[in-house]
């Protein structure tokens, strides 16, 4: 640097002599002071800011402080009296009785010195009233409509009287029939299979056909008993029907409303001599 410019020139501009001013340390160190004096201006504007909202807020508590409490007691309001509000039941219109037409009808007397001097009313007239000694006003009920009682006594709803099953007892008509095992077509095979047919032909029977009709029990546990023939063709036919019914296994038993029930099986059997 000129001497000359020694006196005259800036601190820093002899410090940076020679050196690199556009690195950054020259400017900072030249602008120091200007960002010093923001620095210290924004400080002074924020600090004002909230000093005046900590006055604004103490003003706004001295405000609410004066807003006026009033101290209520619980215990005064429930001396007050309640009012109840009732409801009226709902009116229940009461039965108007129907006032029957009367028709004076008195059967007409044969008498000698005495006339009937009032007529007796038509078969028309008497339609739709009902007969009576005396003649009154009133509404004509027709043959469907029955005037109401006056009795009050005795009146009201009948229960039927309910009867008990009696389901140890025997039944003969059942929701399903007690069923030989394998059905129908099986209890064929075993009558087939069992009985004697030519027992018949061995007692002297003449051609023809002779038919048992044999009645017999199915309990609850399918087991056939007091089998009994209610008719006898003869020629040994009904001991012979009774004997085979006697060797039956157990039976399906029948069902009455998902129970099982004692049933009364009715089977007839026929035996054929042919010449």
């Amino acid at each position: 640097m000129n001497k000359n410019l020694i006196l005259s020139a800036d601190v820093l501009d002899i410090i940076f002599e020679g050196r690199n001013k556009a690195y950054g340390a020259y400017d900072l160190r030249k602008t120091y002071n200007n960002r010093v004096a923001t620095a210290l201006a924004a400080t002074i504007a924020i600090s004002t800011f909230l000093l005046m909202t900590v006055f604004a807020k103490h003003e706004n508590k001295d405000s609410l402080s004066k807003i006026k409490l009033i101290d209520i007691n619980i215990s005064e309001l429930a001396k007050e009296p309640v009012k109840k509000i009732v409801i009226p039941p709902p009116a229940v219109p009461k039965p108007q009785a129907v006032k029957v037409e009367l028709k004076k009808f008195t059967p007409p007397e044969i008498v000698v010195d005495k006339l009937v001097t009032e007529p007796p009313p038509t078969v028309k007239e008497l339609e739709g009233s009902k007969i009576s000694d005396i003649n009154k006003a009133g509404e004509k009920i027709g043959d469907d409509i029955v005037a109401p009682s006056t009795e009050s006594k005795g009146t009201g709803p009948v229960n039927a009287i309910k009867k008990e099953v009696d389901w140890e007892g025997e039944f003969f008509t059942v929701q399903m029939e007690a069923e030989f095992p394998g059905g129908k077509a099986a209890w064929s095979k075993f009558l087939e299979r069992n009985l004697n047919s030519s027992l018949p032909t061995e007692s002297g029977a003449p051609t023809g056909k002779y038919t048992v009709n044999v009645s017999f029990l199915v309990d609850k546990s399918g087991t056939v008993s007091e089998v009994v023939a209610l008719n006898d063709p003869g020629f040994n036919t009904a001991e012979e029907a009774v004997r085979v019914i006697k060797k039956c296994p157990l039976w399906t038993p029948a069902l009455q409303n998902g129970n099982k029930v004692t049933y009364r099986v009715r089977q007839s059997i026929t035996f054929m001599v042919i010449d």
